[in-house]
């Protein structure tokens, strides 16, 4: 079983660290294919806006001729009809720019920040640039920057050829692997959210393994503890039996007798041990009802410990109490509320240590509103690892041998189960071979 676990682990392990990284490496190519066409739409829209600039750069296009297209330039009639061009100071760049999102937004490229700048041979500096261009254009990162330059000149055997001046136009995008990622983050997310479901599903599948698992040793320490429980009885019956049918003791009437109560006290001990998992499998289902009604917690813990008497004395133990709550009232099943505390007692007589006679403090406390009881003993105490799991049903806390101490390991649970039935609230402090602490925080009944 266990090897199989391993091997069940290690698959889904695997399986998933592979989906992982198939999903990493998609998510990278897919940046990739899509930078470079964003990186071509970009320098699309920029060979179209060059075109368009030098459309309105040349002699014959005027601007009053295509009077849709937007201007690129501060003043049409600026003109060095000498020269026969523009300066580079008089195109308006942020109306290039303002053209060159429009293209870049009828592309699905939305957001793009873009730096210009437009230079002319005869400056030979660019003397008409965007704020932050210069900063980035000198910065030679291409790896986080795209640079797309145009060179703008009238074709040859054109009639603008040796009129106008040659020129360019400059465009630089910061940070394009982000403007990359910011396009694909829909599809980032969605790859994010079904990486998180398979997480998910994977600890759901480890942690079913793992409860399966623990229910498997459950299962297996109940079926171990039941059979020992119901064994010594019944094999204690068998010899009754057979010593009942012995004619001396069948004319002896004292013996009769013993042999007979023999026989009725391990009936009804094995009658207790089937009303307990009865129980345990009532409380399972929650089809156990409380009788509530105003109790004195007091008058319970007295008369529970009335019935330890004998059992501490043969051991030479005893029991405190320090009965100091001022109010001690309840709204509480006394019969439910009476086990509570007897299994609280029996659990510190249970695990006292050997050749120790057992000690156990009952304590009470109260405030305006709730009720403290503590039950102490000097026992061997419990581990932490331990205590996390003392309140957990079929658990046994084990001393060596697995049946030094007898029960099916209900009794704890059965305790948490009516403190919180009752509302009320039950922590363990403990400490290996000093003993431990079982503290019970429950509601008062408020004084009318």
């Amino acid at each position: 079983m266990r090897r199989i676990f391993t091997i069940i682990s290690i698959l889904i392990t695997i399986s998933l660290l592979g989906t992982i990284f198939i999903q990493v490496s998609w998510i990278k190519n897919l940046a990739l294919v899509k930078e470079d066409i964003i990186k071509q739409k970009i320098s699309s829209a920029t060979k179209k806006v060059a075109g368009e600039l030098y459309g309105q750069l040349t002699i014959k296009g005027s601007v009053a001729s295509s009077p849709k297209k937007s201007t690129f330039l501060k003043d049409t009639y600026g003109r060095d009809y000498a020269k026969s061009f523009y300066a580079a100071k008089d195109v308006n760049l942020e109306e290039v720019r303002k053209r060159m999102h429009t293209l870049l937004e009828e592309d699905n490229i939305k957001n793009v920040q873009i730096e210009l700048a437009y230079a002319s041979f005869e400056d030979n500096t660019f003397k008409n640039a965007t704020q932050n261009f210069l900063t980035i254009y000198e910065n030679e990162d291409t790896t986080s920057n795209f640079h797309c330059n145009y060179i703008i000149d009238a074709l040859s055997g054109t009639p603008d050829e040796n009129l106008i001046g040659k020129s360019a136009l400059f465009v630089v995008v910061p940070h394009i692997k982000s403007l990359v990622y910011k396009s694909l983050q829909g599809r980032i997310w969605a790859s994010v959210l079904f990486t998180i479901v398979i997480l998910a599903a994977f600890y759901l599948t480890f942690n079913t393994m793992l409860r399966q698992k623990k229910l498997a040793m459950i299962k297996n320490d109940f079926i171990n503890n039941m059979t020992h429980e119901f064994k010594t009885p019944i094999a204690t019956i068998s010899l009754a039996v057979d010593a009942m049918r012995n004619e001396k003791v069948i004319n002896d009437k004292e013996r009769l007798n013993y042999f007979s109560g023999i026989i009725k006290e391990e009936n009804q001990r094995m009658n207790r041990q089937v009303e307990t998992i009865l129980k345990a499998s009532q409380l399972e289902k929650q089809e156990v009802d409380l009788m509530l009604k105003p109790v004195h917690v007091h008058d319970l813990i007295k008369n529970v410990v009335g019935k330890f008497n004998l059992q501490f004395e043969e051991k030479n133990g005893k029991v405190e109490l320090a009965l100091n709550a001022a109010y001690d009232v309840i709204d509480a099943d006394e019969i439910h509320f009476s086990n509570l505390i007897n299994n609280l007692v029996d659990n510190a007589l249970k695990y006292s240590k050997d050749n120790v006679p057992p000690l156990v403090k009952i304590s009470t406390l109260s405030n305006s509103k709730r009720f403290i009881l503590k039950v102490e003993d000097n026992g061997i105490g419990m581990t932490r690892e331990t205590a996390k799991k003392i309140f957990e049903r079929f658990y046994r806390a084990h001393t060596g041998n697995v049946h030094n101490v007898k029960g099916f390991g209900l009794g704890l649970s059965y305790v948490k189960t009516m403190v919180e039935a009752h509302h009320g609230d039950i922590k363990v402090e403990s400490t290996l071979g000093k003993g431990s602490s079982f503290i019970v925080d429950l509601p008062l009944k408020k004084m009318s």
